[in-house]
């Protein structure tokens, strides 16, 4: 069988009928357009949450200070002062499930150098507080246990306050002020970026905790706890272990409630994540409407062209042509109008996802699998939807054909 002049055949036949072709096309364009668009808006989605889900940290767990309950009425976290270093301490040394922990205290403060001044949030952590939340250092050194345990006045800029401050200019060495109180800038930090929320993670200062204790706040207590478990599966039961450890310290009762809060934001992320992906799988099925309305129409327009080319049907199978001569005939036609509503489908796709990016301000990124995706989809709506027209015109009597009118 001559696959080449079957295929310049169908295309000539196709061609012959230019609007009903376009019509078709276009219908099938559509919906490839509409999956098209769906995957990659749904791709940055699913990046931009999954960013946010590294961007928590390390394999996190992480422990808050507990909330303060007044005539049944509780009073949110941080409000009790259960915390203190020696319970971070405990953690690192008694939990093996652990690799990391860091102490934690923040707040916010007006920051100043020279006559620029900006109001920020500032961390008090060790050295592994970094490792454990994934930051990325731009320039300079971190400051060290040595700094911990001095008190030193040292810090580390996030990025937007590093602009705000200092501009171009290099910050390593200056001197700002913090609530009155000077920090040697050490380091700076790589960008994160806006956190799900909008939040700035950049829009901060890093700095060791016990100068934040002493020198800013003027306590012997910290806000949090947080610890990187040795892998993911670990995290909840990482967690279970470092409560019962600070029930230990803390000499609770079995009939008290915990003083503290083990935090799982990771449950919440993956929920997002899974309403997301859930999402994308709602949106595909509804895409995949359009797409049948397009099959449908390839078939209805093959049904139409096997009555009208009777005839030629019959003249054909006379002469010698085969069943399947005449089934790969009409099948490649259909094949040809859905391989063309595919790749009209892709490029008004790309125009569309880019269109819509750009307005939700997200940035959209085509994957080479959502094509070789789209081109099978394509090709098999035109085998499915053809095969019946094909092989009603491949079982036409080649006499009854001839008498046709």
């Amino acid at each position: 069988m001559n696959y080449t002049a079957l295929f310049r055949s169908s295309l000539w036949v196709l061609l012959r009928n230019k609007t009903r072709s376009l019509l078709i096309i276009l219908g099938v364009s559509i919906g490839i357009a509409s999956v098209v668009c769906i995957l990659a808006i749904a791709g940055a989605a699913q990046a931009g949450i999954q960013q946010q889900f590294d961007n928590l940290g390390d394999n996190l767990v992480w422990i808050e200070a507990g909330a303060r309950i007044v005539k049944g009425v509780t009073t949110g976290t941080h409000t009790v002062p259960s915390l203190v270093l020696s319970d971070a301490a405990a953690i690192q040394r008694q939990i093996s499930l652990i690799t990391q922990v860091s102490p934690h205290i923040g707040a916010q403060a007006q920051v100043i150098y020279g006559n620029q001044n900006w109001f920020t949030t500032y961390h008090g952590v060790a050295p592994e507080y970094f490792g454990i939340k994934r930051w990325s250092i731009d320039q300079g050194a971190l400051f060290q246990d040595a700094d911990l345990d001095r008190a030193a006045g040292v810090c580390v800029l996030g990025h937007t306050v590093r602009d705000q401050l200092f501009g171009a200019a290099d910050p390593i060495g200056k001197e700002i002020s913090i609530l009155g109180v000077p920090c040697k800038v050490v380091a700076t930090l790589a960008p994160k970026g806006l956190s799900l929320s909008g939040q700035d993670q950049d829009d901060t200062i890093m700095l060791p905790v016990t100068t934040a204790q002493k020198k800013l706040k003027g306590v012997n207590w910290i806000d949090d706890i947080v610890a990187s478990a040795a892998s993911p599966d670990l995290v909840k039961l990482a967690g279970r272990e470092a409560a019962g450890v600070l029930r230990d310290r803390h000499r609770l009762r079995p009939e008290e409630i915990d003083d503290f809060i083990v935090r799982n934001p990771e449950d919440l992320i993956q929920a997002q994540l899974d309403s997301s992906r859930m999402l994308t799988n709602l949106l595909l099925s509804i895409a995949s409407i359009s797409l049948m309305i397009g099959g449908i129409g390839i078939m209805n327009v093959m049904l139409v062209s096997v009555t009208e080319r009777t005839r030629e049907i019959g003249l054909r199978a006379a002469v010698g042509a085969t069943e399947r001569a005449i089934r790969f005939q009409f099948l490649g036609e259909a094949i040809i109008l859905s391989l063309a509503g595919g790749a009209a489908g892709v490029v008004f796709g790309i125009i569309g996802s880019f269109v819509i990016g750009r307005a939700l301000n997200w940035p959209i990124a085509l994957s080479l699998q959502s094509f070789v995706i789209v081109t099978l989809f394509s090709i098999a709506l035109g085998v499915f939807f053809g095969f019946y027209p094909a092989r009603k015109a491949s079982m036409i009597n080649p006499i009854d054909a001839l008498r046709y009118e």
